[in-house]
């Protein structure tokens, strides 16, 4: 646990000519496609990874950086180590969520002179971006089913997982496309949540990690060791296997309620304006890491209260009459902490599904949501599987209407007050283009 060394914010970072000319072609090609209304940093980064296929590990190269990965959480916890590692400096970060390949190099070109960075990589493809990273602090902060046309099931992702921070302890493994013959043994520290069977699996094999007692609400995914295919048991001591020796390690961080609990045993509140239990584990891994980085814990957790919506996000806004929350959930554990967040009731909530590639084709997950949660609230169902979802409403005993407008558009035939809108992937980025 012998933190890193990250470079000052003050020291010059000399990027390579041709570093310099791929990020200003990333750069240029992101600002038309915005003005074009189409977004930058995936346009920005196909051109970079067009111009040099080994632009990711090319961009990173002198630079200290830490990832964040996860099925849940992941932007707003970058967010937040973001805004910890920015209580000593500069930090670069891809803060609009974008964590495939294309994401990391937009980012990156955004700001060539900044010497550390935090970064959001997609769960799937955080085995290869990794070894062109070389990250000096993994963050890992859940596994569980999400999009399983796309992805399959949690294991592939943990074992992808597995095998390449396995190779790293080992001494270092090829960089899939990259410039390096090697990732150097130890480079990356891990910060990983001890209370999901999975993520403890996954990083068994690395040489160095910070253990954060972060919790994990969402067990339906873990019932299986993903080790022997023995029974998980759950208890209030933690979890372990029936069957072998997988169990819950000894976390050198825990919570007590709000309150963050370092190894030294000093205690530090995390006061976030950042709403429920999850956003506080969230804000326990991501000052796990910054401590790791050197950040004193107070100032972490002092910099991230600041954080007031991640993304849009969290985000009040008004529409007519309405004070309407925005919220997001795309998977049935993010489901289930959305709707332990809602105004109580019975304020009104419209709720709105779509099953577009970057949601998963299949909305099977709906029956995995306790949607049962909202008996005794106005409901609407909205978004383009808003049918599926009136069945699912249906059967969980919550008497709903269906709106085929937009969210927003529901929004309005509520009285005058306050209204919460949880959307998938999707639907989110149609309220968020629709709020423009």
């Amino acid at each position: 646990m012998t933190p890193t060394a990250p470079p000052s914010p003050a020291t010059r970072h000399r990027p390579a000519t041709r570093v310099r000319l791929v990020a200003a072609a990333v750069r240029a090609s992101g600002g038309v496609s915005r003005k074009l209304g189409r977004g930058g940093s995936v346009i920005g980064g196909h051109v970079g990874l067009r111009l040099d296929k080994d632009a990711v590990a090319h961009l990173a190269e002198g630079r200290w950086i830490a990832t964040v990965s996860g099925t849940n959480g992941k932007t707003t916890t970058t967010h937040l180590l973001a805004a910890a590692l920015e209580a000593a400096g500069r930090v670069v970060t891809n803060a609009a969520g974008a964590n495939l390949r294309t994401g990391v190099v937009a980012a990156l070109s955004n700001d060539l002179w900044c010497t550390r960075a935090a970064l959001e990589v997609d769960e799937a493809t955080l085995a290869v971006v990794a070894t062109e990273l070389r990250p000096a602090v993994i963050v890992l902060l859940n596994l569980s089913r999400d999009q399983l046309d796309r992805y399959g099931e949690v294991r592939i992702i943990g074992g992808r997982w597995r095998t390449m921070l396995g190779q790293l302890g080992a001494g270092g493994a090829p960089a899939p496309g990259g410039p390096m013959a090697t990732v150097a043994a130890g480079a990356a520290h891990v910060v990983a949540n001890a209370d999901d069977p999975l993520v403890v699996w996954s990083a068994e094999p690395a040489r160095d990690v910070t253990w954060v007692a972060a919790g994990a609400a969402w067990t339906a995914d873990a019932a299986v060791c993903p080790e022997c295919g023995g029974v998980i048991t759950h208890d209030d001591v933690g979890w372990r296997c029936d069957s072998c020796p997988l169990t819950r390690p000894e976390p050198h961080y825990r919570l007590d309620g709000d309150v963050l609990v370092a190894p030294d045993g000093q205690r530090v509140q995390l006061a976030l304006q950042l709403p429920g239990r999850f956003n506080v584990a969230n804000a326990a891994m991501a000052a796990a890491a910054a401590a790791h980085a050197g950040v004193p814990l107070a100032a972490a957790a002092a910099a991230m209260a600041g954080t007031t919506e991640v993304a849009g996000r969290y985000r009040s806004v008004t529409v007519g009459a309405h004070d309407v929350r925005l919220l997001m959930a795309k998977n049935p554990a993010g489901w289930q902490e959305a709707l332990g967040i809602l105004g109580p009731p019975p304020t009104p909530v419209i709720v709105g599904i779509n099953a577009r590639v970057a949601d998963g084709h299949d909305p099977s997950w709906l029956w995995d949501v306790p949607f049962e949660l909202l008996q005794g609230r106005t409901v609407v169902a909205t978004g383009d599987r808003a049918r599926d979802l009136s069945v699912r409403l249906h059967y969980a005993g919550v008497p709903h209407t269906v709106h085929l407008g937009t969210p927003l558009d529901a929004a309005r035939t509520f009285p005058p007050g306050d209204v919460d809108l949880v959307g998938n992937y999707t639907v989110f980025a149609d309220v968020l283009e629709g709020l423009r």
